[in-house]
């Protein structure tokens, strides 16, 4: 029969076989220090509400602008006028709803062969 010292040897053995080092607690502490640092340092800085302000406001004009130029292509988009037999014709071949053939339509003026060529792309 095995002592319980020999048991101790085999467990010993058997991890070294492994090839797993032991852990270092260390290595995870010192982490942890520079975690909170950074922490520290962060709560520590403030934002001014005039810089807020004026990152809202950028934010607000672009959003605008965005909107503007959106409804002024839409407006232009709608001026192109395009035959019934040309969505039709898309529809069938593309298999696609008629808002979208429409729009394709519209957005090459009109030009059935440069519609289907982008919609197969």
């Amino acid at each position: 029969m095995a002592a319980e010292g020999d048991v101790d040897l085999d467990l010993e053995a058997e991890e070294n076989c492994t090839g797993k080092p032991a852990e270092k607690p260390r290595k995870h502490d010192s982490g942890a220090a520079d975690l909170e640092r950074v922490t520290d340092y962060a709560e520590e800085k403030e934002i001014s509400s005039s810089d807020l302000e004026t990152a809202m406001s950028v934010i607000g004009d672009r959003r605008s602008r965005e909107q503007k130029a959106k409804q002024d292509r839409e407006k232009e988009l709608a001026k192109v006028t395009i035959k019934k037999e040309d969505v039709e014709l898309i529809i069938g071949e593309m298999e696609i709803s008629r808002g979208v053939a429409e729009r394709s339509l519209r957005e090459h003026m009109g030009n059935v062969v440069e519609a289907l060529i982008d919609l197969s792309n």
